[in-house]
């Protein structure tokens, strides 16, 4: 290989919300930098995973579900969606090997139009749970939706077929005198972002469907106490409504307990060390609403 075979570049998948977007960024970077659950629109952001190899790098963009949004959050995911993939050089479009092409996907598909730069690449995902018969007549359909630069069909879960697709996208990339990343990154997001993060996953379990939108997640400190050889974090839970408070804090303090249970098992690896984690639920009224409170909530 010479110098000047090295590609490097941006990456996004798209797709319906739900469609394994984000399991699927975190198994080509090889651990966890997007929370992942069975609620849609769970990422809000434009998480940035890295994919290091010897030819090349991957930067992952994992951003929201395209959707018809019904709230400003909506609007403004929508519309962080919109700019990210103006910028990206191959959209991955994914599409479950189990589940027929609908509305949705149709609509998704005909917004990638308006990014003539970036290449396109259909990803029929989840083949792990659908026959072979199944799969292959999806890759038929896919590939009735426009030229693709490529169609890939793979698991996530199993891991089934993803050097292919690793291999694909980086052809597809543009040359790169040397990496837009160093070698021990595996994202660009800060320790407050991730755990906030974990903190927010952890919430969405069991939860009703009205309840994930509603729920947002704010750090008031990360502090390390050397003495103790433990990191004490303060955060917030924010829910629009009082009827929600109790549901998140659940009887006698036991639903939040569990969140917080859950979000420090994610927390302490990260951080290399014990974690006290204080947790509390507070009232935003209809925050995904109201310019003024997104922009508190970092929307």
């Amino acid at each position: 290989m010479t110098e000047n075979d090295y590609r490097a570049g941006f990456v996004s998948f798209v797709g319906r919300p739900n469609v394994g977007k984000s399991t699927l960024t975190n198994a080509l970077v090889g651990q966890k930098v997007a929370i992942t659950s069975s609620k849609p629109q769970t990422t809000r952001r434009a998480i940035r995973g890295i994919v290091h190899r010897p030819n090349g790098q991957l930067i992952l963009v994992d951003t929201p579900g395209i959707h018809r949004p019904r709230t400003l959050l909506g609007e403004r995911l929508n519309s962080l969606v919109t700019s990210t993939l103006g910028d990206v050089d191959v959209i991955g479009m994914c599409f479950p090997a189990d589940e027929p092409i609908g509305p949705g996907d149709k609509f998704i598909n005909e917004q990638l139009d308006s990014f003539p730069r970036a290449k396109k690449v259909a990803i029929v995902t989840k083949v792990d749970v659908a026959s072979k018969q199944k799969v292959a007549a999806q890759l038929l359909k896919v590939s009735e939706l426009r030229e693709w630069d490529s169609v890939i069909p793979l698991s996530a879960v199993s891991g089934e077929q993803l050097d292919i697709l690793t291999a694909e996208l980086l052809k597809l990339l543009p040359l790169s005198e040397q990496p837009l990343y160093p070698e021990e990154a595996v994202t660009d997001e800060g320790l407050e972002d991730r755990v906030a993060e974990y903190i927010r996953e952890a919430a969405l379990e069991g939860v009703s469907d009205e309840l994930p939108h509603s729920i947002a997640v704010t750090i008031d400190d990360i502090v390390q106490r050397e003495d103790k050889d433990l990191v004490e974090i303060y955060a917030n839970l924010f829910v629009e409504r009082d009827s929600q408070k109790g549901i998140i804090i659940g009887k006698g303090g036991s639903r939040l307990a569990d969140v917080g249970t859950r979000a420090r098992a994610q927390i302490e690896p990260l951080v290399g060390s014990k974690v006290f984690l204080s947790l509390r639920v507070k009232v935003a009224k209809e925050w995904q609403r109201d310019p003024k409170q997104l922009g508190k909530l970092g929307f």
